[in-house]
């Protein structure tokens, strides 16, 4: 895996749009399924990689809440990836101390798959390496109606201020992603992380997903080491 970057600066929480695998299934001339199998593939050399940079957060946008919009056949098959993927690498995350968490709406979820995503987290809970947060049946905006709802049933709400919101979002605690990657070429957010990412910087590539390997992260993360943040200030030069 390539290394590089100017100061070292290793961003803290990496979010990722993982696009392109229905692109790719049809450049090989494969049916879509095809395609999602292998971008968990990829899904799993991110994460490898990710730990070994230190990347300490790493979201992956793994379904959204718009994605039932495509066939049965389709959404029916990525939750079965996601059921198999959550049983079958529990070796891996106890070996790597890599912990488990969830953003989004487990209530619109298949109840097996709902009972799965709990059960995960709750085996890695202790473990003390990078947080891996799995989007599942997930969207900004959702995300943001839950979170007010959540607030106006505390009661006696008044004067709320940005804290108030954040603390009711899905993972409170994990700081706001530093980096969002989309692959594929696209430049949009989707709908993805909308609050949290509000000074993300972004990095798009041209790589389909299931191309993705550990170079890819190393030479999105060197890119983010060149770039000054400023929050809205200045850095002294302007």
């Amino acid at each position: 895996m390539k290394t590089g970057g100017v100061d070292g600066r290793v961003p803290r929480h990496v979010g990722i749009i993982m696009d392109g695998n229905g692109r790719w299934a049809k450049r090989q001339g494969l049916i879509r399924t095809g395609g999602h199998l292998e971008g968990l593939k990829a899904a799993k050399r991110i994460v490898k990689a990710a730990a070994e940079t230190g990347i300490e957060f790493l979201t992956l946008f793994a379904f959204s809440t718009e994605n039932w919009k495509r066939a049965a056949a389709e959404t029916g098959f990525i939750m079965g990836l996601v059921k198999q993927h959550l049983r079958a690498e529990m070796d891996f995350y106890r070996e790597n101390k890599i912990r488990i968490r969830h953003a989004g709406d487990t209530a619109g979820l298949p109840q097996e798959i709902a009972a799965e995503i709990t059960q995960a987290m709750e085996d890695t809970r202790r473990f003390g390496g990078m947080q891996v947060i799995l989007a599942i049946n997930y969207g900004g905006r959702d995300e943001l109606v839950r979170a007010v709802r959540r607030l106006t049933e505390t009661g006696g709400v008044k004067n709320i201020t940005e804290k108030d919101i954040a603390a009711c979002l899905d993972n409170p605690d994990v700081p706001d992603p530093d980096l969002i990657i989309r692959s594929a070429g696209e430049f949009r957010t989707s709908n993805f992380l909308l609050w949290e990412g509000a000074y993300s910087e972004l990095y798009v590539s041209e790589k389909l997903w299931p191309d993705w390997t550990g170079d890819d992260l190393s030479e999105a993360v060197s890119e983010f080491q060149k770039r000054s943040r400023r929050f809205g200030g200045t850095n002294g030069e302007e």
